[in-house]
């Protein structure tokens, strides 16, 4: 019988499984983008400025990773919430931005692509709202910055 979402902190061993998932899971969403070359990077950014200063929280159900969810308290910037594409639709996003939204109880920030209607729909049905537009330091793609208010 499959257990119920469980939402836990990250621990180091979960290292492997939540980079493959972070590539699976973009690389579904942008196919035209190798993210598979992107893996070096991914894991050197993940190693140095996501798991020193966010808290990370995974989603799992038997044992098996289905998403996970960083904020950082102090910035209240939310990098990333990524669900495995099986999931999508599910109540795994929607769990792990609520534990967000408890862990930066007074507002949180991110930003979203603008192609990517489905994260968008997502965040403004979760209470989210447009704050600008703005560029990815990253990717130098449009993004909107969206931000939350208790």
């Amino acid at each position: 019988m499959t257990q119920p979402v469980k939402l836990r902190p990250y621990v180091a061993a979960d290292e492997d499984a939540a980079i493959e998932l972070w590539r699976r899971t973009w690389q579904q969403a942008y196919p035209g983008i190798d993210f598979a070359a992107r893996l070096d990077w991914w894991r050197e950014r993940w190693r140095n400025e996501l798991v020193p200063h966010a808290q990370i929280v995974v989603a799992e159900t038997d044992g098996v990773l289905e998403g996970f969810v960083t904020i950082d308290p102090a910035s209240h910037y939310l990098d990333q919430i990524v669900v495995a594409s099986e999931f999508w639709g599910s109540e795994v996003a929607a769990l792990l931005l609520d534990e967000a939204k408890r862990r930066s109880p007074a507002r949180i920030e991110l930003l979203v692509n603008t192609d990517n209607d489905r994260a968008i729909r997502f965040y403004e049905k979760h209470g989210f709202a447009h704050a600008g537009d703005d560029v990815n330091p990253v990717s130098g793609h449009p993004v909107f910055r969206m931000r939350w208010r208790r």
